[in-house]
């Protein structure tokens, strides 16, 4: 009887869980027109909005022509940048997110990234989205990119990668990581 009541309380946790997991809908590539920078995205999207007028007209460009640092790419592949999620934080109207974004997604795509655990914010002037994340990431300038592994965040880029190239920015932020690791394991 007592397992009974235990899988009927079990089975009825996780329809309601859904159920309101379901609720919540998120507008996702939410785009809208300002009187001074023209369409904007705002929000979350997909990485496919950005190969349509009027990104395409910057994104396409700075992604195809970006020469990628092949051996940063190896050490991205070695330390797994695939188990870590990665949030980016964005403006459309913003001259260094037109160079940096395109280049950070021909990067993932290089280490064949997981798009699951990429998560991009689109942001207004006033560094703002409609659902509020950029408060709870303190995001003050774009692009912002930050790295996080089981909901802690690792590391981040903001504005300019200080190598000058973003993968050899996420390789010390993951070397950092390891780093981390082993302090922890032999802190005990």
């Amino acid at each position: 009887m007592k397992k009974i009541i235990t899988n009927v309380v079990t089975i009825s946790c996780l329809v309601l869980a859904t159920q309101q997991f379901s609720a919540q809908k998120v507008v996702v590539n939410r785009e809208v027109e300002t009187t001074k920078d023209g369409k904007m995205l705002l929000g979350t999207q997909t990485k496919d909005q950005f190969t349509k007028a009027p990104y395409a007209d910057w994104y396409v460009k700075e992604h195809d022509e970006y020469a990628i640092d092949q051996k940063a790419i190896s050490e991205l592949r070695k330390d797994k940048i695939n188990s870590y999620n990665i949030t980016v934080f964005i403006g459309t109207w913003c001259e260094d997110s037109h160079r940096d974004f395109p280049r950070l997604m021909k990067i993932l795509e290089e280490v064949k990234y997981p798009e699951v655990k990429l998560t991009i914010i689109a942001v207004n002037r006033k560094k703002e989205s409609p659902s509020g994340e950029e408060g709870l990431y303190n995001i003050q300038k774009v692009p912002t990119i930050i790295v996080q592994k089981y909901g802690k965040e690792i590391g981040r880029i903001i504005e300019m990668p200080k190598t000058g190239y973003i993968e050899r920015d996420l390789v010390e932020i993951l070397k950092k990581d390891d780093k981390s690791v082993i302090k922890e394991i032999f802190k005990k």
